[in-house]
């Protein structure tokens, strides 16, 4: 039951979560709405709204040198533009049936109810914690929020010892330990897998850690934590695995994040295979009329294996909030889907890829071949000419792109999205031997490093035929 008719006509949006997807939302619908027509409540458990959380490693490394740069609107922004937004309150219960939520003041405990006519969940993630002894002692971050961020700065101020230990080696773990290499720390990443970057091959991977490693970074893989030992003062002094101790002055969680859905699961909505909400292509979520979710709480419809993913980024963020502002305020928009894109560094190492691995296409089901080019991101002959290696997938019999990994030094990151675009379209490999991309010597050979690979991977199918 709405609470509508004791405000008259005006609606009321309630949101959860201010960061990229729940302020992307109300900004939007705020565009498309006044005030007079909808009242926007936002709350947010934090002190910060609507700012970068991928940048967080790089100001942790110094290279931002200021917080306030993460931060694309301050909340003093928002609220000027009529949306009543509510720092360090956490919505504690989801009442779907009357329409309204519960939330509590973080700093007094005082609690009250909220009601809605539309209800925009933007809970993000919460970075993985394992439940092992001394996960919760002083010295040990998750990097997820500018709180934790600047936790952990807090903490680096005050440690004398200049040893880190960072556990897990995919986007987060990866950078940073880049971040705290370039803060002077002698750095240990200790990793589940066979090799650093799960989100690729592991023969990709291999690349990777052979880099680390020559940055002067200790990489310790196939190694699982069993526990975080703590010194006579309570705070971390090491991180235990089966076989050995590494000790730290610091350790940095970079294991993973998973979907902030409790309050969903608590009120019945539902939610996939990875723990995320699942909603439509408007962004609604399944079975609900006036509840929509989107960013990091989510899971995404993977537009090359057809199968539901999460994939918490800040790009799908922004887009899921758009999508959500629009339909919320009167207007159309839905949200395709995914071909899973990223892209990431370590020092002066470029890591991509975009698709399906291997065990991606071994698991749904398809035949394919694999190829691995190494070319240079410029004419062999031109100044500064670094290697690269491209590892590219395509379906059997159609040829069908189904993934591309890059790892190289400047220049190799970006070239990705050249496949994340012939994946989208459902280019074949043939196909993309014929695109017409820019050409200089400053900037690829003549034919670029993904068409090489493109190329061998036309031949290979054709001899697959």
């Amino acid at each position: 039951m709405s609470m509508n008719g004791a405000r008259g006509a005006r609606e009321r949006l309630v949101v959860i979560g201010g960061d990229a997807a729940g302020m992307s939302a109300a900004s939007q619908a705020r565009r498309l709405k006044g005030p007079d027509e909808l009242e926007i409540v936002a709350f947010e458990r934090g002190h910060f709204t609507s700012y970068s959380a991928c940048g967080i490693p790089y100001w942790v490394s110094g290279d931002v040198p200021e917080r306030d740069r993460l931060i694309a609107r301050a909340p003093e922004e928002h609220r000027a533009r009529d949306i009543d937004l509510r720092l360090r309150t956490e919505v504690t219960e989801l009442d779907l049936d009357r329409g309204r939520v519960r939330a509590r003041d973080v700093d007094s405990g005082a609690e009250s109810w909220t009601s809605y006519d539309k209800l925009v969940i933007a809970t993000g993630a919460q970075p993985i914690r394992p439940d092992l002894p001394g996960m919760d002692a002083p010295g040990v971050h998750g990097v997820q929020t500018l709180d934790d961020g600047q936790a952990l700065l807090d903490t680096l101020a005050r440690t004398r010892g200049r040893r880190a230990v960072v556990v897990g080696a995919g986007y987060i773990g990866v950078e940073m330990a880049e971040a705290m290499i370039k803060r002077g720390y002698e750095v240990t990443v200790v990793n589940r897998g066979r090799e650093p970057m799960a989100t690729l091959d592991p023969d990709m991977g291999r690349l990777v850690h052979e880099a680390m490693e020559g940055l002067g970074i200790t990489m310790v893989n196939d190694a699982e934590v069993t526990a975080l030992l703590t010194g006579d003062d309570g705070r971390v002094r090491a991180v235990a695995t089966e076989d050995a101790e590494h000790p730290a002055d610091v350790v940095v969680l970079g294991i993973g994040v998973r979907p902030e859905t409790a309050l969903a699961r608590a009120a019945g909505l539902p939610l996939g295979e990875h723990g995320g909400l699942l909603t439509d292509r408007s962004m609604r979520v399944r079975g609900q009329e006036n509840v929509w979710a989107g960013g990091d709480c989510v899971e995404v419809l993977d537009l090359v294996s057809g199968q539901q993913r999460h994939i918490p980024l800040g790009t799908h963020a922004n887009k899921h909030g758009q999508v959500i502002g629009a339909n919320v305020g009167g207007g159309y928009a839905t949200f395709p889907g995914v071909v899973g894109t990223a892209v990431s560094k370590v020092c002066d190492l470029e890591i991509a890829r975009t698709g399906l691995r291997e065990k991606d296409a071994h698991r749904v089901g398809l035949r394919f071949e694999t190829v691995t080019v190494e070319s240079t991101s410029r004419a062999g002959y031109y100044p500064n000419a670094s290697p690269m290696t491209v590892k590219m997938l395509a379906e059997v019999r159609t040829g069908r792109l189904l993934g591309v990994q890059i790892v190289g030094r400047e220049g190799a990151g970006k070239r990705v999205d050249i496949a994340a675009v012939a994946l989208t379209a459902g280019m074949t490999v043939d196909q993309m031997t014929a695109l017409d991309l820019g050409y200089a010597p400053p900037f690829s050979p003549v034919w670029d490093p993904v068409l090489v690979a493109a190329r061998k991977a036309a031949g290979r199918i054709r001899g697959t035929g």
